[in-house]
């Protein structure tokens, strides 16, 4: 089952981003799209193939691959199924980030304000979270510390729109908040790659050390995990994966918490095996319904974040009920 997984979700996920190159509401056939992308014939359906749908399929696909593995990450770190990439706040800490920008008119000041001011916002919740957490605390200890920094900056983002003055850069703020890939341009993927890779470098080679953990910490140590170097090496990774999609993306949910539940059963619950299949899991997640939002009410202008959190939660509830009959 395992050797066939990956080939399958390559090429799903390689089928899915055609079709989102192919979808929009510009209408143009598909031998003309593919000739444009190729060979920059057609000036207008060029600067659509090139310029709007290639740089928001390539965000789709470092999105999602990114929230896919640092939700499998965290789950197999903290051996709780539950645990999803928002846990550690660093993509509340994103968002606060984000929404100064816009209500402060820092974001009016050139084309990336808004995605570095999110990015500050997550680095600065990596320092809070490696001071309060402290180099030799536990799994419990992050949680907390998480906990704490993602209630802090939700109520601070709240206090901003609370005493905002101004209504419009509240509503720019909320529509951001629901998250969405549209036009996104080349300049936030070349922004958002090169911390997404570094995080997937930082997570992925961390699967011997979390299959260890499911014996537990003593059993971990034993067999010569580091756990504060592991531990560090988590955050570290899953911050620059979920601050750099949270700036370019805003916040989409569900994509890290249900990817791993519907891939673990098919890889024997081995965190090494379901972190680089959560990556792809994920990236062909984000990429169905990037389309989906564009064929699903495409005049009114659908969030990709309330998609998600529309598919996730039923989704969510059924792994949960199935869960517990299976556990009866």
């Amino acid at each position: 089952m395992t050797r066939a997984l990956f080939p399958v979700l390559v090429l799903v996920t390689l089928a899915l981003f055609a079709l989102s190159l192919l979808t929009g509401p510009a209408g143009f056939g598909l031998r003309e799209s593919l000739s444009a992308l190729v060979t920059g014939q057609g000036e207008a359906v060029t600067l659509v193939m090139r310029e709007i749908r290639l740089p928001r399929a390539i965000l789709a696909v470092l999105v999602g691959a990114s929230l896919g593995l640092s939700g499998a990450a965290l789950q197999g770190y903290l051996r709780n199924p539950l645990a999803e990439p928002g846990l550690i706040g660093v993509s509340g800490s994103a968002a606060l980030g984000a929404v100064i920008a816009m209500q402060t008119g820092f974001a009016a000041s050139f084309a990336l304000a808004l995605p570095l001011s999110a990015l500050t916002g997550a680095l600065v919740a990596v320092l809070l979270i490696l001071v309060l957490a402290g180099p030799r605390g536990g799994s419990l200890t992050l949680i907390l510390a998480g906990i704490a920094i993602s209630a802090l900056a939700g109520a601070l983002t709240s206090l901003a729109l609370n005493l905002s003055p101004n209504p419009f850069a509240t509503a720019e703020t909320v529509f951001w908040m629901m998250g969405s890939l549209a036009d996104r341009s080349f300049a936030h993927v070349w922004l958002a790659a090169p911390f997404m890779i570094l995080g997937w470098a930082v997570v992925l080679p961390l699967g011997r050390g979390l299959d260890a953990l499911t014996l537990g910490e003593d059993a971990a140590a034993a067999m010569g995990i580091g756990l504060s170097r592991l531990r560090l090496q988590l955050v570290v990774g899953v911050a620059a994966c979920v601050g750099a999609a949270t700036a370019v993306a805003g916040a989409i949910g569900f994509v890290g918490l249900v990817v791993p539940h519907l891939l673990r059963p098919l890889v024997g619950a081995r965190p090494s095996v379901l972190l680089p299949a959560s990556a792809l899991g994920g990236a062909a997640m984000v990429l169905l319904a990037d389309i989906a939002v564009r064929l699903v009410l495409p005049e009114r202008d659908l969030k990709l974040g309330v998609l998600m959190a529309i598919i996730g939660a039923p989704l969510f509830l059924h792994l949960i009920y199935k869960t517990r009959r299976a556990g009866a």
